[in-house]
C-alpha cells in the first residue's frame, strides 16, 4: 500500500469524536406558535364556536340595524322560519359527513308531503299511516341514491344532481300540478297540521316543530359521537380507504347514511305541511342551498370527516337571523341572496384556512 493510500486517521479517532455529537432526538414540529396559529388550532379542533359567535355577532349587528329584530315578534319568525331548513341541514350534514352531498332532499322532502297529504285527505288513509308510508318513500329515494353512489360509484354531486330532475318530475307527475288547500288538510287530516302548533314562552311562539329539531339535533349528536356507527360515518369521510382497511363496510354505511337522511327529509315534510299550512308541488325549491349553507357555515366540512350536527342548526339559525334581520332592514331580496351566497363563500375559505392548521 502507497503513502498515499494510507488513512490519515483510525477508526478509533472517529469513535472518539461520536461521544461529543449531539444526542438530542430530531424534532419536526414547527416552531410557528404566533396568535393566528394557535387561534386557528383552536377553531380547528372547537369547530362550532364560529357559527355561535357569527351567530351572537349577527344578532348584535341587526339589533343596531333594526331595532325591531329583538321584537317577540322577529324572533318568533325566525324560530318558526329555520325549522324546515333545519330539519333538512341535518340529513345534509350526515351526507357531508361521508364526503358526498345531496342536492335532492329538497324536492324528497315535496314528494313525501305530497304522498302524505294525497293518502290523508283524499284516500282516507289514517295520518299516522300516511306519515309512515311517506317516511317509508323517503328512505326509499335515499336507498336509491345511496346505491348508485356506493354500488355504482357514482360522484355524489353527479348522482343527486340526477335524482334530483326525476324527482321533480315525479311530483309534478304525481300531483298533476295541484295544491292541497289548508281548508281541506283541515276538514279532513288535522293531524298533518299539528307540528305547526305551539305555545307561547315568554311571549315568544314556541312550534312543536322546533323543539323536534332540538330533539332530533340532540339523538344525531349522540349517535354520531357515541356509537361505532358514527365513527364509521366520520371515518368514511376522513380517509375511505382506510376506513374499508380497518374492516368498516364502507358501501353498507354509504347506503344506510342517504337512506337516513331520506328518512329525515320525510319527516321534514310532516314539519313543513304543519309550517306552511298547505302542500304544493312547487313549495321549498330553495331548501336545498339552505340546507348547504346551513351545512358549511355550522363548520362541516365539504371534504367530509370533520363537522357538527349542533353547528348545522346553529348555521340554520344564522341563514335565519340573516333573511329575517336583512328584511326588517329593508334590504331587497335579490341582496338577500347575494349575502347568502358571500356567507357561503367566506365559510368555505374559513374551511379550508382550518384544513391547514394540522399542515
Amino acid at each position: 500500500m502507497s503513502a498515499e493510500d494510507t488513512p490519515t486517521k483510525t477508526i478509533s479517532d472517529y469513535e472518539a469524536v461520536l461521544t461529543k455529537a449531539s444526542s438530542a432526538v430530531a424534532a419536526f414540529e414547527k416552531d410557528d406558535k404566533t396568535l393566528v396559529h394557535v387561534a386557528r388550532g383552536y377553531l380547528r379542533k372547537n369547530p362550532t364556536l364560529i357559527p355561535a359567535l357569527v351567530l351572537l355577532i349577527s344578532i348584535t349587528a341587526f339589533s343596531i340595524i333594526a331595532p325591531r329584530f329583538l321584537g317577540i315578534g322577529a324572533l318568533s319568525t325566525v324560530l318558526k322560519q329555520v325549522t324546515v331548513t333545519g330539519f333538512v341541514a341535518l340529513a345534509q350534514t350526515l351526507v357531508i359527513l361521508t364526503a358526498g352531498i345531496d342536492l335532492s332532499v329538497g324536492a324528497i322532502l315535496v314528494i313525501c308531503s305530497l304522498i302524505m297529504g294525497n293518502l290523508a285527505v283524499f284516500s282516507g288513509v289514517p295520518v299516522l299511516l300516511a306519515v309512515l308510508i311517506g317516511l317509508f318513500f323517503g328512505g326509499l329515494m335515499g336507498l336509491l341514491n345511496g346505491v348508485l353512489v356506493a354500488k355504482v360509484k357514482l360522484p355524489p354531486f353527479i348522482v343527486t344532481l340526477g335524482t334530483l330532475s326525476i324527482f321533480n318530475a315525479l311530483k309534478l307527475w304525481y300531483s298533476q300540478s295541484e295544491s292541497i288547500r289548508n281548508v281541506d288538510i283541515t276538514e279532513k287530516a288535522p293531524g298533518l297540521l299539528w307540528f305547526g302548533n305551539g305555545f307561547n314562552l315568554g311571549g315568544a311562539s314556541i312550534s312543536y316543530g322546533g323543539i323536534t329539531l332540538i330533539l332530533l339535533a340532540a339523538l344525531l349528536w349522540y349517535v354520531l359521537n357515541h356509537t361505532a356507527w358514527g365513527r364509521h360515518v366520520h371515518a368514511i369521510g376522513d380517509d375511505p380507504d382506510a376506513a374499508m382497511l380497518s374492516g368498516i363496510r364502507v358501501n353498507r354505511v354509504l347506503i344506510s347514511v342517504y337512506c337516513v337522511a331520506g328518512v329525515i327529509c320525510g319527516f321534514a315534510a310532516w314539519i313543513a305541511v304543519g309550517r306552511v299550512g298547505s302542500i304544493s308541488p312547487i313549495a321549498f325549491d330553495t331548501v336545498n342551498l339552505g340546507s348547504i349553507t346551513a351545512v358549511v357555515i355550522g363548520g362541516t366540512s365539504l371534504f367530509g370527516g370533520r363537522g357538527s350536527i349542533i353547528g348545522s342548526v346553529l348555521g340554520a339559525f344564522i341563514v335565519g337571523v340573516f333573511n329575517t334581520g336583512l328584511s326588517l332592514a329593508g334590504v331587497d331580496d335579490y341582496w338577500q341572496m347575494f349575502a347568502a351566497g358571500c356567507l357561503v363563500i367566506v365559510a368555505v375559505a374559513l374551511d379550508q384556512w382550518l384544513r391547514r392548521a394540522s399542515q
